[in-house]
């Protein structure tokens, strides 16, 4: 079963169809698939990302015009570009192959000192935030104000009342409801990488070493972007807050984000994915311990 109407399908045999031919002799392999895109392993070096339908081509897009200007600005390594496939009658969306980033996803038996982890995740967001914008497009969500997205969350938070139970959800929502409640951020627009969560953080020898998934890169509010402090234990969370020197509120919209990326990921995926539906979840534990 498909996560959205319309899904392309896709295998390696089409991929193969698709590549230049100097990449007609690497090795082509199944490397998983997120919400937006499908991916295959190229070679030991390399990674197709595919749209799984036609109308989620502006994540990638997004990849396409700024990870080269981005990565300048940044210190940890993220995805470099090598090759961007036209629409065919074989696949009818922009696809892309990129660097393949050794590492493994950040979690409790890769990451060595989580305090540490918070402090560099926050050195990579203060550079990320500090790079000019100029040409870039608001973000509609994750990087505004939080009232526009009421209707949108208070729905999700309904639907959620039947998967996760009554007590959990008036926590969330009473937290949500306390974000909604201060005035709208004065701070400055800066980059948002969008999509901060651990599988999107890749460790090396115990530490942050290379971030990937660009795919909700936009400019906006910055509060949103902290939000990935709860998708983290708490060491990580206070070394992150007392790295970028965050204040109370601040960390409540931020947290009021979080519950927004939960519920909204719990109530659409509950059905057709259950492994995203587990990191909403812990991400949920997380919120509602701190």
């Amino acid at each position: 079963m498909g996560l959205h109407e319309g899904e392309i399908a896709v295998d390696v045999a089409l991929v193969r169809r698709l590549l230049p031919s100097r990449w007609a002799d690497l090795p082509l392999r199944p490397a998983g698939a997120g919400t937006e895109n499908t991916m295959f392993r190229l070679g030991d070096d390399l990674v197709v990302r595919l749209p799984r339908t036609v109308n989620r081509t502006d994540a990638l897009r997004k990849e396409i015009r700024w990870l080269p200007r981005l990565a300048v600005g940044l210190t940890l390594q993220i995805p470099r570009l090598r090759y961007v496939g036209e629409p065919s009658p074989d696949y009818p969306a922009e696809w892309a192959v990129l660097d393949w980033i050794d590492g493994a996803e950040a979690g409790p038996s890769t990451v060595g000192d989580w305090a540490a982890f918070g402090a560099d995740l926050a050195g990579f967001v203060r550079e990320l935030h500090a790079i000019a914008h100029d040409g870039a497009a608001l973000s509609w969500y994750r990087g505004g104000d939080l009232a526009p997205c009421d209707e949108r969350i208070s729905r999700a938070l309904s639907e959620c009342r039947p998967l996760i139970g009554d007590e959990q959800v008036d926590d969330l929502e009473a937290i949500w409801r306390a974000g909604l409640a201060l005035p709208v951020s004065t701070a400055g627009h800066v980059w948002l990488h969008g999509d901060l969560k651990p599988t999107n953080l890749l460790v090396r020898e115990g530490r942050l070493a290379a971030v990937i998934d660009f795919g909700a890169v936009s400019v906006g509010l910055p509060d949103a972007e902290h939000a990935t402090i709860w998708d983290l234990p708490r060491a990580a969370r206070q070394a992150y807050r007392t790295a970028l020197d965050l204040d109370e509120v601040t960390c409540t919209r931020a947290r009021a984000w979080a519950v927004a990326v939960a519920v909204s990921g719990i109530s659409y995926y509950w059905e057709t994915f259950p492994a995203f539906v587990t990191e909403c979840r812990a991400r949920v534990a997380f919120i509602l311990e701190s």
